[in-house]
């Protein structure tokens, strides 16, 4: 990546290695993407779209990338939302969501948003390491955010069903997660959100979708080569990944 005047504000470094939370049999090394900038700044913003466009992702004001020795498992993916035809089986989780509400709220504290994201934890992510998140780890993992972050909250008859926390970039949307009711059998709040999220892109003129890595060895992000065409980032650019045989719906950013 080439530096130029837009990365004036950031720095960057690579970390020592550690055990990869993807795969954990597998030792990972991460290139992060330091700012100076504390507070959310329309500079930060732009830099950060690019960081992005160049495989980048954000956890709380970590922003990162897989910098492996010898692993390329990690694969950044974007959906064209232009070009998005859903399948039959996201065509029945649109309409057995359609009653759900949604709400755009800013990156605030919420009880309500915690008990629901503790009930997700609890339920879809029992032994590793995260069921057991605090307050705190939650308001630093999915509320405080340097660039343009925004929530959303999908209620069924007042009920709290799904929060789904996104930033804007200049040419897209970035999911960054999602939570939701872990206790309704037959839901498909998982696939429904990333839906709603194309369907967002499209009414704001926005052109891509980040739904950030794709492994496809591992079972709980295999998910989103689901979505179809999608393109994955490799050897510094943007090209369409097809062929792989699509894992399981569960659609968890």
């Amino acid at each position: 990546m080439r530096r130029n005047d837009i990365f004036a504000p950031i720095h960057f470094y690579a970390t020592a290695p550690y055990t990869c939370s993807y795969l954990p049999e597998r030792t990972a090394r991460s290139q992060v993407a330091f700012s100076e900038i504390s507070a959310k700044d329309s500079a930060l913003t732009a830099a950060y779209g690019t960081l992005v466009r160049h495989g980048f992702r954000r956890s709380g004001t970590f922003i990162y990338r897989p910098h492996c020795d010898d692993c390329h498992a990690c694969v950044p993916v974007r959906l064209p939302v232009e070009r998005f035809a859903p399948d039959r089986g996201q065509r029945r989780a649109m309409l057995r969501h359609a009653a759900l509400i949604a709400r755009e709220c800013p990156p605030e504290f919420s009880e309500e948003h915690f008990f629901l994201y503790r009930r997700y934890l609890r339920a879809r992510h029992t032994g590793d390491g995260m069921d057991g998140d605090s307050c705190e780890q939650y308001i630093q993992f999915l509320l405080q955010s340097p660039v343009d972050t925004f929530l959303v909250e999908f209620r069924d008859s007042g009920s709290l069903r799904m929060v789904s926390v996104i930033d804007r970039l200049g040419d897209g949307l970035s999911s960054v997660y999602t939570f939701y009711d872990p206790d309704l059998a037959r839901a498909s709040f998982g696939t429904y959100g990333i839906l709603w999220q194309i369907e967002a892109c499209r009414h704001l003129r926005l052109p891509y979708l980040y739904l950030g890595y794709w492994i496809a060895e591992n079972r709980k992000m295999a998910y989103k080569i689901r979505f179809r065409p999608i393109e994955g980032y490799r050897h510094g650019q943007w090209l369409e990944i097809g062929g792989e045989e699509p894992a399981p719906d569960m659609a968890t950013p």
